[in-house]
């Protein structure tokens, strides 16, 4: 008697994770791809710095403590000279100096805390809407974003992104020209972006932006990390030793009935 090969199959398919399911489109702007690889180090440290240099001095990250930087391969000296400057304890959270009543009363409202940012956006959004600012003189803070129209938040990244202007289409509607906005052009360049002449180059700025989105998809579950590396383990596990220790187990098992 034989095992049914099939009923094997149809097990091993049941056992592995269910596929991720990609939403439909409610037509909203279309998102680029984050360039998100959590094992990357390298990247995860400079997003660590542009994340304490440009969106700490509003928005906390109250569910990772700075120590646990070390798990992307910083020291804890590096960690206090480079990245500590609202707090003087390693293991603290990384907590905006600002209280929420001074956010109330000089902004309006209290910037959002961004721990779980990357998990409720999503990265794609989060990497195409730090790249999507315009300049708008009708917005408060001089700024609008081509994803999250109206936005309150002013473009904390403009000197090294540079400014970008509004692009827009006529359109009939109701017999009326109304103007729609199909997408951003670079008029000025920054620290890490060029144009020459119509030509706009910004694959250093985008390379930040990825680098801190990286960051922030890793610090909304700073255990996948070890979570992955765990899986893997497990993984050579049941290939390697386990699966040839079943097989054996089923060859002696049914070697009387077989034969």
């Amino acid at each position: 008697m034989k095992l049914n090969l099939r009923v094997w199959l149809a097990a091993a398919v049941l056992a592995l994770p269910l596929a991720s399911f990609s939403f439909a489109e409610e037509g909203g702007p279309e998102l680029d791809k984050a360039p998100v690889n959590i094992q990357d180090a390298e990247s995860l440290q400079r997003g660590a710095q542009t994340f304490v240099n440009y969106c700490l001095s509003c928005h906390g990250a109250t569910m990772l403590r700075y120590n646990r930087l070390q798990d992307i391969g910083l020291t804890e000296d590096q960690i206090k000279n480079n990245l500590m400057f609202t707090t003087d304890k390693v293991g603290n959270i990384m907590k905006v100096a600002m209280t929420n009543a001074d956010a109330k009363q000089w902004l309006g409202a209290a910037p959002p805390d961004l721990s779980l940012e990357a998990r409720a956006r999503g990265a794609d959004w989060l990497y195409t809407y730090l790249r999507s600012f315009y300049r708008d003189d009708s917005r408060p803070t001089g700024w609008n974003n081509a994803v999250f129209d109206k936005v309150g938040m002013p473009h904390v990244l403009w000197e090294l992104q540079g400014r970008q202007d509004p692009v827009y289409k006529t359109e009939k509607v109701n017999g009326k020209d109304v103007q729609t906005l199909v997408g951003v052009k670079l008029t000025q360049a920054g620290l890490l972006t060029h144009l020459d002449g119509e030509k706009a180059d910004t694959t250093d700025y985008d390379k930040r932006v990825g680098d801190l989105v990286n960051f922030m998809v890793y610090m909304s579950e700073p255990a996948q990390i070890h979570r992955e590396q765990i899986g893997y383990a497990v993984v050579l596990f049941l290939l390697f030793i386990l699966l040839p220790l079943v097989y054996a187990l089923k060859k002696d098992y049914w070697k009387d009935v077989e034969h």
